[in-house]
């Protein structure tokens, strides 16, 4: 499969719905059930991103790690669904499907970019609302929300097509054969626009205290736009790490750094479950 079928199939595809819960199935690609697994990894998009990039992480992990992939409407399955508008609809839904799979056994976050402000955002509410934590979170490619680096930042969701087109481009990542094809760009400038448009109306307070105990683990591609990791810090009383990984802001999709990323992953929630049993 090419790169650019590959982009198509995350934008178009509805292969992988399975039967079962629909709703669940519907929100959540999750490629095979591990009932047995001692742990979840819950992975929220990058903008404009699709659940399948993530979800073949199950593949790629032990069978103690399911792997469940956000999956937001208006891409994929959810082609023809409107866009959400604001990131308390993104944890509604995805609170509706999954709350009673986070009071089931221990799960984990990882979120690139857009991504990583909904982890932000979500284990800020589950914390606050219903007394549940992850054991581990795993946040990339971004600034905390109430950074001044985030705060400052332009928003970029209501430029021009050619401008916008710039920007993708400097950000790097994107196939050129996509930056190219008209087509493409239809399917997928919607859904990045959209997203952008979630993380530029989201606000929130610095922590005055830490909300959450666990750990917080912080990557990012050496070449990209410089981000204010270490203000995540104010998230946990627990342990804090960041670390830099060649690459621009999608260097996560470099196989190095994709190894490098599970394997950590991996690690800590080995050591997480020596700690929880």
């Amino acid at each position: 499969m090419t790169r650019f079928q590959l982009i198509g199939h995350e934008l178009n595809s509805r292969s992988e719905v399975t039967p079962g819960n629909s709703v669940m199935d519907k929100v959540i690609n999750c490629f095979s059930k591990r009932p047995e697994a001692v742990w979840r990894l819950i992975c929220f998009p990058w903008a404009g991103g699709g659940s399948i990039h993530y979800a073949r992480w199950e593949r790629l992990l032990n069978q103690s790690i399911e792997v469940y992939s956000v999956r937001l409407p208006g891409r994929e399955s959810r082609g023809r669904e409107p866009f959400f508008q604001n990131m308390q609809q993104i944890l509604d839904e995805v609170l509706g499907v999954l709350l009673p799979e986070l009071k089931e056994k221990p799960f984990a976050v990882f979120g690139h970019s857009f991504g990583a402000m909904i982890s932000y955002a979500f284990t800020e509410y589950v914390q606050k609302v219903y007394n549940l934590q992850p054991v581990h979170v795993f946040l990339s490619g971004a600034s905390a929300p109430y950074s001044e680096i985030r705060l400052q930042s332009p928003n970029r969701s209501h430029l021009s097509d050619e401008e916008f087109l710039q920007w993708m481009i400097s950000l790097g990542g994107t196939p050129p054969e996509i930056l190219a094809n008209p087509e493409a760009l239809k399917l997928f400038l919607p859904a990045l626009r959209s997203d952008l448009n979630v993380v530029e109306n989201y606000r929130c307070s610095r922590p005055t205290s830490p909300f959450l105990s666990c750990p917080v683990s912080c990557f990012d591609g050496k070449e990209d736009f410089p981000h204010d990791l270490q203000a995540f810090k104010a998230m946990t009383s627990g342990d804090f790490t960041v670390q830099m990984l060649p690459g621009s802001h999608f260097y996560l999709k470099d196989a190095a750094n994709e190894k490098v990323i599970l394997d950590y992953i991996t690690k800590h929630l080995e050591t997480a479950e020596m700690a929880y049993l």
